[in-house]
Formats: C-alpha cells, structure tokens, sequence
C-alpha cells in the first residue's frame, strides 16, 4: 500500500453534514446533454449548502481538464461559479482529481479556494476514521489502464501537451476522453461480485494494516454500499450521469442517496 498522509481532523456541528460526490464528466457526451446534468448538480449543491459542514468531490467533475499557465477549458460556468460561492461562504470543498481531471495545477487553490488531492487521503470525523479517494488504478488488476495512467501523470506528457495549442489539445483530449474505454479505466459499471470488484479488494487489504470505518471512492460509476468486515463498509458515490447519487455523513452514519429532480 502507498504511504498517504497523516488523518486530517474534522468535526461536526450538530444538525450539519458532510457530503460526498463524484463522476460528473462535465463536457460529455456533447454540451446539450452536458449542461442540463451541470444544471441539475449546481441544484442538488443550492440544496445541501444549508446544513453542509463540509463537500467533498472525489473526481471527474470534468471528462477533460487541463490548466495552462494562462487558460483552463471553455464552460462550466455555472458549477465553478457555485462552488467559489460556497468557499466564499466559508464551507470547506476537499477535491480528489480523478482520471479525467489529474491535469489540475493550482487553478482550484488559488481561484476557488478549494484543497485539491491527488492521492487517497484519511480523514478522522467524528472519530469515524474515513479512507478516501477516486479510486482508479487501485487494487490488482487493470494493468492496462495503470501503465496509461504512468504516462499522462508523467511530467514530460504534461509539458508536450501544454505546447499544443488549446483549440487543438482539448478537442483532441476531449475526443480521446469519451472513446477510449483503456484512458476512461471504466469498462464495466455491472457488479461483478465482491471478489472481483478491484475496489473491495484494495479496501479489504487495508484493513490487515489499519482500521477505517468508511472507505468511500468513485470512478466505478455505479452506487455500492458493501458490508467488508464487522466494523467497516465501502461506499462507491456513482455518478451524475446515470444515477445522480451522492453519500451524507450525519456524524455516526454514513448513508448513499439519490438527488430527485423537482424541475
């Protein structure tokens, strides 16, 4: 197991919550089906920014992103200006890129005010000990998927490609995102059953060494609440694609929803 930071503390007010989402893919398939899910998930933030302790977002907000020195993507106006309007307010957004969003570079930090993650994190909350993050290239398996992962993480990627010009780079990025099943990591989103979810199997690992009560991820695109030991579940948050589904700590309880669309 890689060596993650240290437990970052948090604690709940009474009557507030934490939430959790993941695996918005704003900007695809096209930007008619994307605004409308963009609409729906700048709702569903309106609606829990009341009793929001905290937010965290744990990747792929976005099928592509990159941060130039001097330009970020074309759109998502609507969900940056929401979430700078809930930093601003003094609500913490903890973010964990994922592997549609990895190319983040400081933008999140300086104009948002938002943590951004690359790596699992461990959260203690409420004396709830939380092990969190994206999920992909995480456990055995998907060696095809890792190996990619290497190259576009590496520094010299990230330096050619900040060579093309942006009206090139994003629309053939954008391009790649949605047709190549190897850059996605995600070829499968049917439930496989415990001893082949890759997921389950790094979260059951874990627990030889150390004990966490929740381990919550995204990236499977597809809601889990699983049972892995007497004292400890895994949660996969889904996404705003198909499920629209998210995950609420009251502070004891760690609980998988879904938004309903009142519109």
């Amino acid at each position: 197991m890689k060596k993650t930071t240290s437990f970052l503390n948090i604690e709940l007010k009474e009557g507030k919550k934490i939430y959790f989402s993941s695996d918005n893919h704003l900007g695809a398939p096209n930007h008619s089906d994307s605004i409308i899910r963009e609409k729906r998930f700048v709702k569903w933030l309106d609606s829990i920014k009341e009793d929001a302790s905290s937010i965290f977002l744990l990747g792929d907000l976005f099928d592509f992103w990159f941060e130039y020195k001097k330009v970020v993507p074309k759109g998502f106006i609507r969900v940056l200006g929401k979430l700078a309007e809930i930093s601003d307010s003094g609500i913490p957004i903890y973010f964990f890129v994922g592997n549609h969003d990895m190319w983040m570079d400081g933008y999140f930090e300086e104009e948002l005010n938002i943590q951004v993650f690359h790596s699992p994190q461990k959260f203690s909350i409420n004396s709830k000990n939380f092990f969190i993050g994206h999920g992909d290239g995480l456990g055995p398996g998907d060696k095809g998927f890792k190996r990619m992962k290497k190259v576009f993480k590496s520094s010299i990627s990230k330096f050619f490609f900040s060579w093309l010009h942006p009206d090139f780079g994003v629309r053939i990025a954008q391009y790649l995102s949605t047709k190549n099943k190897l850059l996605s990591g995600v070829d499968d989103i049917e439930y496989k059953g415990e001893d082949k979810e890759w997921l389950v199997q790094y979260c059951k690992k874990i627990l030889t060494k150390e004990k966490f009560d929740f381990f919550v991820f995204g990236h499977r695109h597809l809601p889990l609440d699983i049972k892995i030991s007497d004292f400890s579940k895994y949660i996969n948050l889904g996404d705003w694609i198909s499920y629209f589904s998210y995950a609420v700590f009251d502070g004891t309880n760690l609980e998988l929803k879904f938004h309903k669309d009142k519109a």
